[in-house]
């Protein structure tokens, strides 16, 4: 039952929304799920209690997002900094994003998608993600990379690893693809290659840096920096966010 509170939220949120410029809202949204650890601690809870608590937000996130017409949202949910962590809070971590990536893909209803270093996940950890992607391949909504064991020094180098085997199998050599490489042929090979660049970065937890997240891709992006945890992240911030975006002019350098 919704308290006077929740109805006057719901209705400060609605009208917030209708205000939104449809032309200026963003069609790429790259999201820093952040401060999960610090919520969870403030209230004597374990971590993975927060870790829980924010992957309970992720579906209604992706809602909102669906609802303002966005095409596609990357979500940071572990970085390759992060398997450094002690296995006593990697393993249940890892059990969670399993559990909510493949909660994501049953419902058919986005096109689920990993991007990262998945060769530095636990064999069984890389095999439900990849078959949690492969459920919605043929789902033509929104698409939702989770990016899992990624950072970004990782993805260009990774890329172009993959750009030289692919010259080698054509027979071409180095020093005529040092001739001719662009920036356009290593974007060809990252992880969200043939996706729009993310036009809004958020982080959430207060913290205001990138972390490593997207390096490549947010060299012209929006970056919005939102005091609440992950778990706390309201529907009320994501469109102060929106808000935020269009009311920016973007020069992309010029």
């Amino acid at each position: 039952m919704q308290t006077p509170r929740d109805l006057v939220y719901r209705a400060y949120t609605s009208s917030l929304r209708r205000q939104l410029p449809a032309e200026q809202l963003p069609r790429h949204i790259g999201v820093m799920l952040d401060g999960n650890r610090r919520w969870a601690r403030e209230r004597g809870a374990a971590s993975a209690d927060g870790h829980r608590a924010g992957a309970d937000n992720i579906a209604p996130f992706l809602g909102w997002c669906e609802e303002a017409g966005v095409e596609v949202v990357t979500l940071w949910l572990l970085s390759t900094d992060n398997l450094n962590r002690p296995p006593s809070e990697l393993e249940p971590l890892l059990g969670i994003i399993e559990g909510v990536v493949t909660d994501l893909s049953q419902t058919r209803r986005w096109q689920v998608r990993v991007v990262g270093a998945l060769d530095l996940l636990p064999p069984e950890t890389a095999a439900r993600l990849g078959e949690a992607a492969s459920r919605t391949a043929d789902v033509s909504g929104m698409v939702v990379n989770v990016a899992i064991g990624y950072g970004g020094r990782r993805e260009i180098a990774d890329a172009v690893c993959s750009m030289l085997e692919e010259a080698a199998a054509q027979g071409r050599t180095l020093e005529d693809l040092a001739s001719t490489v662009t920036v356009e042929d290593i974007a060809a090979h990252l992880y969200t290659k043939g996706q729009p660049d993310p036009d809004l970065v958020i982080r959430t937890s207060g913290e205001q840096r990138l972390g490593g997240f997207l390096l490549w891709q947010s060299a012209h992006s929006e970056f919005y920096f939102c005091e609440a945890y992950w778990p706390d992240f309201r529907e009320v911030d994501f469109v102060r966010a929106l808000r935020a975006y269009a009311e920016r002019e973007r020069r992309f350098g010029s």
